[in-house]
């Protein structure tokens, strides 16, 4: 026998967590669809020898007290609607920079603090330094003071428009440029532009070329408003408690179910066949999978299947994940680090390191005098497949690999080889397998100058089935799949009848 809901949600990831939440407060019932027994996808976390990792995702905004600072300051907002509480730890680094030549950037809440440290590197780029900062900060004071809405929903765009005509039309125009471009209008320096595409390819996984420049505005602008703030218990606990507000008001979230297909007839989606069995049948249907695995996998008709190089197809992690001795960690030592050896190399895979340590914000992460430490680089299913996953071969590759790069990173924290206690590894594969996204993939990207608008919204080509997550407008990073999950519950619950109101 068939189940029923008015929404049925394909995968319990942050973006589609969030639309469900919002419909269920809404008074929509709702049922979550999840492949693994826990949620969040790669904001996610798991525990092994006494630690708590970060699965992926571990800069947080959002969070702020104070609605007047944060980019729409969303995961405050949305918890406060939903009457639950996520307590976080503000971080006063956002990221540690550490580049050749002796290049370092501590990347500080206070923005004048931060800038100061490239003042002092290049004093004679100071003026374009302030103006290109600056443009961020434009983008950033139009989104801030702009509601949270569907881009398709015209009456959401006529209300904007109404009430901000000016920052509306000015945030249509910005939407034209990329932050590469801005960067190069009025900064010349080649290593501080090389930085700048390291600033963007840290969350876009891109260079400040291919970076819309409202994507830029959005988090690097806001770090030195709302500011980066860490959950307590990890980046795990911000879809527990999305699940909780789920539940708080009547929706379901299935664990260890596996979406198979969806289901269209006349071309409508009506609801989904799952793997083991059985169906939901709802009013509308919401993938939060990739575009590929949504149109390639989940919807039968080859007609929707996505063109090859319709968008770029970023790479996706070997993570490292480490327990510690504590004192390994310096007193003073930030969170958040991101090492690049050779910037000829940087966006090559495995060029750069990224590095983690939340225990120095919430020491319960890690059991007395130890510590949690992530590190982990770009990489592709190609470089691993042809390991057996069940081989001793590929343990032994991923573990050579693995101390290659904690050895790489004694650059930053000396003697961490010998501090290391535990070790836990994960290839592409890894990522592929639990997160069901094509080749473990970071997700789609749009082309080299393409508008951020062409990336796709919350409509599909099939009636009735919505997208979110990082395959919908904005892209990637937790806050902007965030956005896509408010965005895709505010134009569902509109075509149904009952329109949420604004966050």
């Amino acid at each position: 026998m068939a189940e029923h809901a008015d929404v049925v949600v394909i995968g319990a990831g942050i973006g589609g967590l969030t639309t469900a939440a919002l419909l269920q407060e809404r008074g929509f019932s709702t049922l979550v669809l999840e492949k693994n027994r826990f949620p969040g996808g790669s904001c996610s976390a798991f525990r092994k020898g006494g630690y708590t990792f970060d699965a992926g995702a571990s800069v947080f905004y959002g969070f702020s007290d104070d609605d007047a600072k944060g980019t729409l300051n969303l995961h405050s907002r949305i918890f406060r609607k939903l009457g639950v509480e996520v307590p976080t730890i503000p971080d006063p680094v956002q990221i540690h920079y550490h580049m050749p030549n002796g290049f370092d950037v501590p990347v500080h809440y206070d923005q004048n603090r931060f800038l100061e440290c490239l003042y002092r590197r290049f004093p004679h780029e100071k003026e374009g330094i302030m103006r290109f900062y600056m443009e961020l900060e434009s983008v950033y004071d139009i989104l801030s003071s702009l509601p949270a809405g569907s881009l398709e929903d015209i009456l959401h765009l006529a209300a904007v428009g109404a009430r901000q005509p000016l920052k509306a039309i000015s945030l249509g125009i910005k939407t034209l440029f990329s932050m590469g471009g801005v960067a190069r209008r009025n900064i010349h320096d080649e290593e501080l532009l090389r930085f700048i595409d390291l600033e963007s390819y840290a969350w876009a996984v891109q260079d400040a070329q291919s970076t819309p420049l409202v994507n830029a505005g959005i988090c690097l602008a806001d770090r030195h408003h709302g500011g980066i703030n860490y959950p307590v218990g990890g980046s795990g606990a911000i879809p527990a408690a999305l699940v909780k507000g789920i539940e708080k008001f009547g929706g379901r979230v299935l664990f260890g179910t596996e979406a198979e297909q969806v289901i269209i007839e006349d071309g409508r989606a009506v609801g989904v066949r799952l793997s083991g069995g059985g169906e939901v049948l709802a009013q509308a249907v919401i993938s939060n999978a990739t575009v590929w695995d949504t149109f390639d996998k989940l919807v039968t008709d080859q007609r929707h299947k996505v063109p090859e190089g319709k968008f770029v197809k970023a790479p996706s992690w070997f993570q490292l994940y480490l327990g510690v001795d504590a004192s390994v960690i310096p007193k003073g030592f930030n969170v958040h680090h991101i090492l690049v050896e050779d910037w000829s190399r940087y966006d090559e895979l495995g060029g750069t390191i990224y590095f983690s340590a939340p225990t120095v914000l919430d020491p319960s992460l890690a059991p007395p005098g130890k510590h949690a430490v992530h590190l982990f680089v770009s990489a592709e299913t190609s470089q691993w497949e042809s390991y057996d996953r069940q081989s001793p071969e590929y343990r032994s590759k991923k573990d050579e690999y693995a101390r290659t790069l904690i050895s790489r990173t004694e650059r930053i924290l000396p003697g961490l080889s010998d501090a290391v206690e535990l070790m836990v590894t994960a290839t592409p594969q890894t990522h592929e397998r639990y997160l069901n996204r094509l080749d473990g993939s970071y997700g789609p990207l749009l082309h080299p100058g393409q508008n951020v608008l062409r990336k796709p919204q919350n409509r599909t080509p099939v009636e009735n089935l919505y997208a979110a997550g990082d395959s919908t407008f904005p892209g990637q990073g937790v806050i902007a799949v965030t956005y896509s999950g408010v965005s895709c519950a505010s134009y569902v619950a509109r075509q149904l009848g009952r329109p949420l109101d604004y966050l």
